[in-house]
């Protein structure tokens, strides 16, 4: 199993709305890392679903429910599949992850800019534990 995050205008596509849909097709990520982050998931990887912009925030979990397929909006590009998760108890925001020594080397770190990043599985285990403190 693989781990991701996926990032999210909420005035675009929000956590709210993917809840709502209960599953969307990831689509419209026009960056080649990005894309081949995309082709590499796999049907039942877990993502942190992230809200950019002004949250800058981990705010729910998610699940690769189908994996890359032509995005149809251009067949050039990749998109999957997503399936809501649990919302995390609290956000986990972009200035607690930079401040965890632990995270120091969590792409959303070093590369905060990509839209669609893999995350490792000690990282995601302290992202949700992040979430659970007071």
């Amino acid at each position: 199993m693989n781990y991701w995050l996926v990032k999210s205008e909420p005035s675009t596509y929000s956590w709210d709305d993917l809840v709502r849909d209960k599953k969307t097709t990831w689509d419209g990520v026009r960056n080649f890392q990005a894309r081949n982050n995309l082709k590499s998931m796999k049907k039942g990887d877990l993502v942190l679903f992230y809200h950019s912009m002004d949250d800058k925030a981990v705010v729910a979990t998610a699940t690769i429910s189908k994996e890359h397929f032509p995005d149809p909006k251009d067949k050039d590009w990749a998109a999957v599949e997503i399936a809501a998760g649990k919302k995390l108890k609290k956000p986990v925001t972009l200035a607690q992850i930079k401040a965890d020594k632990r995270l120091v080397d969590m792409v959303l770190v070093k590369s905060s800019r990509l839209s669609v990043q893999p995350v490792k599985e000690a990282e995601y285990s302290i992202v949700l534990s992040l979430s659970e403190e007071k």
